[in-house]
């Protein structure tokens, strides 16, 4: 009798962004990165919603996201509820912005707008092979 292979592991994005436009192209890119399954979120909660019920293997985060919310303190929290990297991808790129980052979310890429595919496949390659943090 065959013995069945048990089914691969199926590379998940989330990406946080609250432009559509821009949203969807991140998951063009991250599908043509070889990511199966990208889900959409604009603001913290649905972060939360998507991360809780399928566990991406890396999340996408803009700084600021819909309604005000701030994602340097969403991306602190989904890392430590769900223990996933993140790839900041923003438009603000302020010195201050930028140390808050790196102080609050440690060893997280922070790449600008627009992004650039290859940039993005070098990010997301190591924060998901290696742990940075």
């Amino acid at each position: 009798m065959a013995q069945r292979s048990p089914p691969l592991h199926r590379r998940r994005a989330l990406i946080v962004e609250d432009e559509a436009v821009i949203a969807l192209s991140l998951e063009g890119d991250m599908r043509q990165l070889g990511f199966d399954t990208c889900d959409l979120a604009a603001d913290e909660q649905e972060a939360f919603s998507h991360a809780s019920s399928n566990q991406p293997d890396v999340v996408l985060m803009d700084v600021n996201l819909e309604g005000g919310c701030e994602g340097i303190d969403a991306a602190q929290r989904l890392r430590e509820a769900c223990d996933v990297p993140i790839v900041f991808v923003t438009a603000c790129n302020d010195r201050d912005t930028l140390a808050r980052i790196h102080r609050v979310v440690p060893g997280a890429p922070v790449l600008g707008k627009p992004v650039w595919r290859d940039r993005l496949a070098d990010a997301v390659t190591a924060v998901t092979t290696f742990r940075m943090w």
